[in-house]
């Protein structure tokens, strides 16, 4: 979650208890427990009204099928276009570094990098 280990966030709590201090941490700590309630109350409620929406079909979908992280375009678009392909071992060479790395050339000494003209 953005990055954030134990650690930070006990480092985080502590300044913050140094911060606010100690007259005001018990509201203050109150007021982010009720918080947390609403979104988990908020995130209930959303779901049990989409379990009402969808009826039974609710229970059967795949949520982890449909989440977007696990989406690789470049993998999404391999597949697609292999999948047409008979699968001849050794027929096409599976892509092991990226179209970057693969177009970068070394320049010899004294050389200029290619230029574009009409890119400019």
């Amino acid at each position: 979650m953005f990055g954030l280990t134990f650690d930070k966030l006990l480092i985080v709590a502590v300044i913050a208890a140094f911060v606010i201090g100690p007259e005001r941490l018990p509201a203050y700590a109150a007021k982010l427990g009720q918080l947390v309630r609403s979104l988990r109350d908020f995130a209930n409620g959303a779901k049990d009204r989409m379990r009402d929406e969808m009826g039974p079909e609710f229970d059967e979908v795949d949520w982890k099928k449909l989440d977007p992280r696990q989406y690789d375009p470049r993998r999404i678009i391999r597949e697609a276009l292999l999948e047409d392909q008979p699968a001849a071992p050794g027929a096409i060479k599976p892509v092991t570094q990226s179209a970057y790395a693969q177009r970068r050339m070394p320049l010899t000494a004294g050389a200029l990098p290619p230029y574009d003209t009409e890119s400019t």
